[in-house]
């Protein structure tokens, strides 16, 4: 059983219909022992990452998310879900993060071109093998909507980068850890595929 965790912040239902469209049955719940049991775990989000780190204390899930990046379980973060993982983030200063893996949510630069939030399609370029991104060709263009992005602390765990305005870590892989900033379920096929990839570990 796959759990797609629920903390009232956006973007469950593509995720759960993405995830429907490639033969899976997703629950969205915010139950503790329903995630707990769950075979794998699914961290969605859009919103501000103080707004969504005070929901998730507020529903009692923060303990419950580091239980389950610890239980080997494979733990996939999306776009907010990824920069909850981490340690800090420059929209909300002085709140703490999951700190599931180590590494700062850093502020897109304003360079008075680029669009801010980043919003459309980028490719992606694959420093590493990974898990989440088998079969998937160097160059594949996925779907992005962020203002701020990863810096990972170990550059060991990025599975895929991208650039706009500067150099982005768009996904991470560390052991039963995943996480990408762009959002898969609305990256067409290659998107698909990647879910595919994540649901079949």
């Amino acid at each position: 059983m796959i759990a797609i965790v629920d903390y009232d912040a956006g973007n469950l239902m593509s995720v759960k219909k993405a995830l429907e469209y490639i033969g899976e049955k997703p629950v969205v719940t915010r139950d503790a022992d329903t995630i707990l049991k769950a075979d794998k775990v699914i961290l969605p989000g859009v919103g501000a990452f103080g707004d969504c780190m005070d929901k998730l204390n507020s529903y009692e899930l923060t303990d419950v998310l580091r239980e389950t990046a610890q239980s080997g379980k494979p733990f996939l973060g999306i776009c907010l879900g990824l920069q909850l993982m981490f340690d800090r983030s420059d929209e909300s200063k002085g709140v703490p993060g999951l700190s599931i893996l180590e590494g700062d949510i850093c502020a897109i630069p304003n360079d008075g071109v680029h669009k801010i939030p980043h919003m459309g399609w980028n490719s992606l370029h694959f420093p590493k093998e990974s898990r989440l991104f088998a079969g998937i060709p160097e160059g594949a263009y996925v779907y992005f909507v962020h203002s701020y992005y990863l810096a990972a602390k170990d550059s060991g765990i990025v599975a895929a980068e991208t650039d706009y305005v500067t150099h982005i870590h768009a996904a991470v892989e560390k052991d039963n850890i995943f996480a990408c900033q762009f959002h898969p379920e609305k990256s067409g096929d290659v998107g698909l595929a990647i879910l595919k990839n994540f649901v079949t570990l």
